[in-house]
């Protein structure tokens, strides 16, 4: 999404006194957002994807404290789960995410998928819900139903599974820590990070050496998301000791 289509949707919550909202914006969009964030202050953006730890959100202008009134993020939560679980194909992001492109619906209009034990909770504009709920029957082999999720499902599959690692680095660089958390060499590390596949808490990052500190977290587009926890002391050949959090 380019800022002219921010400004725009900004001077119209601003002028018209209406909350205004952005589809389902890709991280490479919101890094973008943040470039021109200062200049957008003015109509009051708050970002939201349906959950905490959601990457994909949606950008909403308008301060309620000045427009008198509160409205929600035009999101709707899924539950698609297995019809049998017991017959149900191994099913995963992919088998999910490219089953409902199928149904000719654009990626803009959905938001993650979080995919736990054959079920999947994926968040979506309000305004295809229904569709994907009357449409959506089969992922492969397997035949699924789609139902609006509680806040027990919602909460329960997008909790994220963490796995501790320790690790040794010479230095706390990006590259030199995403290179040990997923047994890259340093300079595929760096190339990652100069193709713009390389997120600092949702922020495209390019400068490799960039060092981390405890509580970011890194994705890194076609390998994952992990949270550098902190430096747990030296080695005696002088490396330094990291915890990380890896999402599984």
């Amino acid at each position: 999404m380019d800022y002219q289509r921010l400004k725009e949707l900004a001077d119209r919550s601003y002028n018209n006194g209406t909350f205004t909202f952005t589809d389902f914006c890709s991280m490479a969009d919101l890094s973008a957002y943040y470039e021109k964030e200062k200049e957008l202050r003015f109509a009051g953006p708050v970002l939201f994807g349906g959950c905490d730890i959601a990457e994909r959100k949606m950008i909403r202008f308008g301060n309620p404290e000045e427009l008198g009134y509160e409205q929600d993020f035009p999101i709707t939560a899924l539950i698609i789960r297995p019809a049998a679980a017991k017959f149900a194909d191994d099913l995963n992001h992919r088998d999910f995410l490219g089953s409902l492109m199928n149904l000719g619906i654009k990626r803009e209009l959905l938001g993650d998928i979080f995919v736990k034990e054959k079920a999947a909770c994926v968040f979506c504009k309000d305004s295809i819900a229904d569709y994907i709920i009357e449409n959506l029957t089969r992922i492969k082999h397997t035949t699924v139903k789609v139902s609006v999720a509680t806040e027990k499902d919602t909460a329960a599959i997008t909790a994220p599974t963490l796995e501790e690692k320790v690790i040794q680095v010479a230095s706390l660089r990006l590259d030199a820590v995403i290179a040990r958390v997923y047994n890259l060499s340093r300079n595929d590390a760096v190339s990652l990070c100069a193709s713009g596949l390389v997120f600092i808490n949702g922020r495209e990052c390019t400068e490799n050496a960039k060092d981390l500190k405890p509580g970011d977290v890194i994705s890194v587009r076609g390998h994952g998301k992990f949270e550098f926890a902190d430096e747990i002391g030296a080695s005696k050949k002088g490396k330094i000791n990291c915890r990380v959090q890896i999402y599984r």
